[in-house]
This record gives C-alpha cells, sequence and structure tokens, in this order.
C-alpha cells in the first residue's frame, strides 16, 4: 500500500480518498432524505385536526439544553480531527469520548422531549402534525443512535491498533457524518422549533 505523506493520514492512499468521496455521495443521500422529510413537514405542519399545534407542546429548556449540547459535540470532534492530524491518540480520543457523551446527553433529552409529546396528546396518530414531527425527529434520533455506537466502535479500534491509515480515515468519516447531523438539527431547531413556537 503506497501512502502518500504530502496529505494528512486520513487521504494517505487511493481506498481512503475513494472512500472519502463515497462518504460525500451518501450524504447527498442523506440530505434527500431529510429534505423529503422537511417537506413533508411544512406540508403537514398545520394539519393539526384535534390535537396540539407546536406552539402547544414545544418547550424552549429541552430545546436549547440539545441545541448545546449537539453544537458543543460538533466542536469538540472538531478538535478531535485536529489532534489526530497532530498524531495526539490520547487527546483525540479524549475529545472523540466527549464527542459521545454529549451526543447521549443529546439522545436522552430527545428521549424525556418523546415522552412528554406522547403525554401531552401528540402521538403518532394524533394527527399529520404529531406523526410527521415525531418521525422527522425520530430519524435525526436514530441517526445520532448509530453515530454513537460508529464512534464508539472506532473509539475501540485505535485503542487496539493506533493512528493508522485506516483508523484515521474511519475517524475522519465519522466526523463528517456527525457535522452533518448537527447541520440538520440546525434546520430542526429553526424551522421546525423556532417556527413553531412563534
Amino acid at each position: 500500500m503506497k501512502i502518500d505523506h504530502s496529505q494528512p493520514l486520513e487521504y494517505g492512499t487511493e481506498q481512503n480518498k475513494m472512500n472519502i468521496l463515497g462518504f460525500w455521495i451518501f450524504l447527498g443521500a442523506e440530505i434527500m432524505l431529510f429534505g423529503t422529510l422537511f417537506a413533508s413537514y411544512f406540508t403537514l405542519e398545520n394539519r393539526i385536526g384535534s390535537g396540539p399545534s407546536g406552539a402547544d407542546i414545544f418547550e424552549i429548556t429541552p430545546i436549547i439544553i440539545e441545541t448545546f449540547l449537539l453544537l458543543t459535540s460538533s466542536f469538540t470532534i472538531g478538535l478531535a480531527i485536529h489532534a489526530m492530524r497532530l498524531g495526539r491518540q490520547k487527546a483525540m480520543l479524549t475529545f472523540f469520548g466527549i464527542t459521545l457523551v454529549l451526543g447521549l446527553a443529546f439522545l436522552s433529552v430527545e428521549i424525556y422531549e418523546f415522552f412528554h409529546y406522547v403525554h401531552v396528546g401528540a402521538g403518532l396518530q394524533t394527527s399529520a402534525f404529531s406523526a410527521i414531527l415525531l418521525t422527522t425527529l425520530g430519524t435525526h434520533g436514530a441517526h445520532v443512535t448509530f453515530g454513537l455506537l460508529w464512534g464508539l466502535g472506532i473509539i475501540l479500534q485505535i485503542k487496539k491498533r493506533g493512528l493508522t491509515v485506516e483508523t484515521t480515515n474511519k475517524s475522519f468519516i465519522f466526523s463528517l457524518y456527525w457535522h452533518f447531523l448537527d447541520v440538520v438539527w440546525i434546520f430542526i431547531f429553526s424551522f421546525i422549533y423556532l417556527k413553531g413556537l412563534m
């Protein structure tokens, strides 16, 4: 395997470059998925039937906490990749671990939020609005859950093998995924929560 030392290690081989390109293409498909969910939400947001509206069920405190946790985790995964490029494995793993803890905390608040919505009468079968709301939030939450498991697997691989061409490539691709989830959350925060609270 020929390694290009003029590039960061995660781009060090042709295979690694192709992996990153392939993941960007995958993220394009994910954009289409979330784009479809947002388009459906905007179509159905006023179809509340006899159920509650967003203004009735949204609580500002959990929304602010979720946003803070996820945006902070985007910063810490950036620090992890920076430490990785400097060859500082311990710092990289620390920031990677902090990212996953923040993601887990985010998921915990989101699960609380789901219970709250169902408790106040906004379940999947209540109205078109509540169904698309829970579907959109649930899809994002499922992606975060997958990210937590994936990130844990990467940490275990780095502890076992160190910072290699393969583990740095996987870590960098994971960081792209995590940043993508943060961007999606910004859209959820802006166009679902803030709009719904107004």
